[in-house]
Parts: structure tokens; C-alpha cells; sequence
């Protein structure tokens, strides 16, 4: 009887686990050590470049270490 009442919410719960399942994907993608050495070696070669200011820089790489971090 129960099944009758829940299976209209079937979609919603599937949608939601989806969800989640994509924002484990991110976290593990932000946290993996070989992602944040990439994204901050991206981000030295910019400041060598010359595209971006020492301040971005700077800033580019406290919001990296925050996300690894988690903080």
C-alpha cells in the first residue's frame, strides 16, 4: 500500500541521488592531488606569461588551497 503513496516521489529521489552522486564527482575532482598541482601550475604559467597580476595570482591560489582543503 505503502508503494502506491511513494511511487510518484521515484523521479524526485532519482534526481536527487543524481545529485548528489555529480557533487561526490566535484569534491573528489577539487580534493585529487594531481588536479590542484595542475590548476596551480596553470596559474604559475599565466602569472609567467604575464596574463595575470601577482594579486590574482595570490588570489587564485587561496581559493584553490581553500577547496582542497574544504575550508
Amino acid at each position: 500500500m505503502s508503494s502506491i503513496f511513494t511511487w510518484p516521489l521515484a523521479p524526485v529521489r532519482g534526481l536527487m541521488r543524481l545529485g548528489e552522486l555529480i557533487q561526490e564527482q566535484i569534491d573528489r575532482e577539487l580534493r585529487n592531488p594531481a588536479a590542484v598541482r595542475r590548476r596551480l601550475e596553470e596559474i604559475e604559467a599565466a602569472r609567467q606569461a604575464g596574463t595575470i597580476s601577482e594579486e590574482e595570482e595570490r588570489e587564485a591560489v587561496e581559493s584553490i588551497l581553500r577547496q582542497a582543503t574544504g575550508r
